[in-house]
């Protein structure tokens, strides 16, 4: 398999002729997938239960995967290709590798399944008898309507959401001045400065789980790749962006990338590049994504923890809107229910735009015999199975019992493993194939 992989072309980088703020949008769109789960479920549940001793580890995730994000832009810069291409020419077996991770760490549709729940919530009531495959399934027919509508699948998915993240962040901002004083902020930043306490009551897989979810997490930190490449952010400006196969007839053909020649002009231009990448991390994903769960934080800490109210599986968002109702009336309710549809449906547009381009990618590059169908037609076909699939799922496992914790606490586990793989990958194929 890595052997069929073409190898990288030589072609000098691209100038960068843009300033930052032209060109901004890989690092917002990250952020509108990082605040999914673990900013609005997981850590706010750990706040409402424990308090703010661990909060250490949120940070910490997050700084964490700042440094994995930057080694993902640096490779995207120098080639053009993604992170998988690179894993697959070292050894063919990647392909197969991270092809399950994607699947079983991503199938399982919890973000949609929890996006739908608050959308009942919000437009009928938690207790309403429609079961949350219905919700799911719409949550899901919004998506496909997001990515399969426009030409250009980035450029929208970018534009919604900034929208979204803007919505998140200025409502979230509103709940913690209306609710939380100077106090509360005392107490959550001496939890961050609280590093390596771990609650007894707190099992240690529930605090990894929570350590993967704050920020991105699993493979989702590589979808920053596709971002960049689109966004024709270095040598991705060499590499045609994907366009919706609906809607287009002329079909993409570089998959593979480039190699520059070690010139001074060319070491000039990769530093330019690399200053957008360490800028746009640093001001996206690290410090808005990391602001944004701590908004999300706060309000557990300040409107669940001291009632001692711990939210059950999958009713944190309506038991948090219910307690701000008391103090802001229903429309601290009916905000913070807004708030939660907008994250998480965020989380899962971009969970089904980065999958279908992950495992398209994946297939079309590493094995030859998928090369006779375009990407874009792999990409429209993986986003369509994984949202039939998704809602299918859901209606069989909530028969089962299962709930969207259940979905995302698996998608972490499985995350878990993938960075525990992918990292390491990432820093053995910049030191090896990269100019030095």
């Amino acid at each position: 398999m890595a052997n069929s992989i073409q190898p990288l072309q030589e072609a000098d980088l691209p100038q960068r002729k843009l300033p930052f703020w032209k060109m901004t949008g890989p690092g917002a769109v990250l952020v509108g997938l990082s605040i999914g789960a673990g900013e609005i479920i997981i850590w706010p549940r750990i706040a409402a239960e424990f308090g703010s001793s661990m909060l250490w580890a949120a940070a910490l995730g997050v700084f964490i995967q700042l440094w994995i994000n930057i080694e993902i832009g640096r490779w995207v810069v120098a080639t053009g290709e993604t992170p998988y291409t690179a894993y697959a020419r070292s050894w063919g077996g990647f392909a197969v590798l991270f092809v399950l991770f994607n699947f079983f760490g991503w199938f399982f549709p919890g973000w949609a399944r929890a996006s739908g729940s608050a959308l009942k919530a919000l437009l009928l009531g938690p207790q309403h008898a429609s079961p949350d495959w219905v919700w799911t399934a719409i949550t899901f027919a919004v998506v496909a309507l997001v990515l399969f509508g426009p030409k250009r699948i980035y450029a929208t998915v970018e534009k919604l959401i900034t929208v979204l993240v803007l919505i998140v962040t200025l409502g979230l901002i509103f709940i913690a001045i209306r609710v939380g004083t100077w106090a509360n902020v005392v107490d959550m930043f001496q939890g961050v400065m609280n590093f390596g306490y771990k609650d007894p009551a707190m099992p240690a897989k529930g605090l990894f789980i929570a350590l993967v979810f704050a920020g991105a997490g699993g493979t989702a930190n590589i979808f920053y790749a596709y971002y960049l490449r689109d966004k024709q952010i270095g040598m991705g400006a060499r590499i045609p962006v994907l366009l919706n196969p609906f809607r287009q007839h002329e079909e993409p053909s570089q998959s593979t990338g480039f190699t520059f020649p070690d010139t001074e002009e060319n070491q000039k231009r990769f530093r330019d590049w690399m200053k957008y990448i360490v800028l746009d991390q640093t001001l996206y994903f690290w410090l808005l994504n990391t602001f944004t769960m701590f908004l999300f934080i706060f309000g557990a800490l300040v409107v669940l923890h001291p009632k001692g109210i711990v939210p059950g599986k999958g009713t944190l968002i309506w038991d948090e809107a219910m307690v701000l109702a008391d103090s802001m009336g229903p429309a601290g309710r009916t905000l913070f229910l807004v708030i939660g549809v907008a994250t998480l449906f965020s989380t899962q547009l971009t969970l089904v735009d980065g999958v279908a381009r992950t495992m398209s990618d994946i297939i079309h590059t590493s094995f030859r015999p998928a090369r006779k169908i375009s990407e874009s037609k792999w990409y429209a076909g993986w986003a369509i199975f994984m949202i039939v699939f998704g809602a299918g799922i859901t209606f069989i496992l909530e028969k089962a019992g299962v709930t969207d914790l259940g979905f995302l606490f698996s998608a972490a586990y499985i995350g878990g493993f993938a960075m525990a793989v992918f990292t390491p990958l990432m820093l053995y194929v910049n030191l090896r194939h990269l100019p030095k």
